[in-house]
């Protein structure tokens, strides 16, 4: 229960890794609030806005905190796919993915960072991507936000270290979480495309939501209290091992 005494804020709270990791913080001692733009799943607290959108974000960190009695940590989790080589995705979807996967983690942790200034186990965890340090096909203007966010975490730890304030980042690979779900319903053979993203990870399977919380958590962790300006990869070996295939 080392989270006993600790207000964690998640964003994406609603669903798949946000939820997964709301669910675990408050298991383990936390109290915590959810942002999205739908409400979480009782007893979960949540608060609604757009992360797209300042005038919404910060009231919305305003009522978790008066909720929560204050903030330790931050889970920027919310967060949005694209398709697509550089030439498929037109100049409004290039500006709407960075604004809800870049920008939108800028002004969570912007209207947070006063609140986490005033606690003794100041955290903020990104959820970032295996996509910011692969290369993956078809990925391109989602690789180009989650470079983004690797690298905002990185300048971010540094900027606020002297405050007693880490950040970290956790980097999924190919995760089971409903965006994904959308990703195979839409493919023409769902089964086939699930078979491809498995195979591409060493482990052989997709990432589970609760294996990612689990990272995250870790990072968020008092006891992680010497870990900031990390990436975590959780992606089943894909960014660090090269096996060779398996012979019949």
């Amino acid at each position: 229960m080392e989270f006993t005494g600790i207000r964690a804020l998640v964003t994406g709270g609603a669903s798949g890794i946000g939820l997964a990791t709301a669910r675990l913080l408050t298991e383990r001692g936390a109290t915590v609030a959810c942002l999205d733009l739908e409400g979480p799943p009782e007893p979960l607290y949540g608060v609604r806005a757009d992360i797209r959108d300042d005038g919404q974000v910060r009231p919305a960190v305003a009522q978790a905190v008066e909720h929560l009695g204050g903030l330790d940590v931050l889970v920027n989790n919310a967060g949005i796919g694209a398709q697509g080589t550089v030439e498929d995705n037109d100049d409004a979807e290039w500006s709407n993915v960075f604004e809800v996967n870049v920008f939108g983690m800028m002004r969570m942790a912007r209207a947070a960072l006063p609140h986490l200034r005033r606690s003794e186990h100041a955290a903020i965890v990104n959820t970032c991507s295996i996509a910011a340090t692969v290369g993956l096909p078809s990925r391109a203007l989602y690789s180009a936000t989650k470079g983004a966010v690797l690298s905002l975490t990185l300048a971010m730890a540094a900027d606020h270290i002297r405050e007693g304030i880490r950040v970290t980042c956790v980097n999924p690979g190919t995760a089971d979480t409903p965006w994904i779900g959308r990703l195979l319903d839409a493919a023409a053979d769902p089964e086939a495309e699930r078979a491809a993203l498995e195979a591409r990870q060493p482990s052989g399977r997709l990432v589970s939501a609760s294996e990612v919380a689990a990272a995250i958590a870790y990072l968020a962790s008092p006891l992680a209290s010497a870990t900031t300006g990390t990436a975590l990869a959780v992606d089943g070996g894909m960014d660090g091992l090269r096996i060779r295939p398996e012979t019949p």
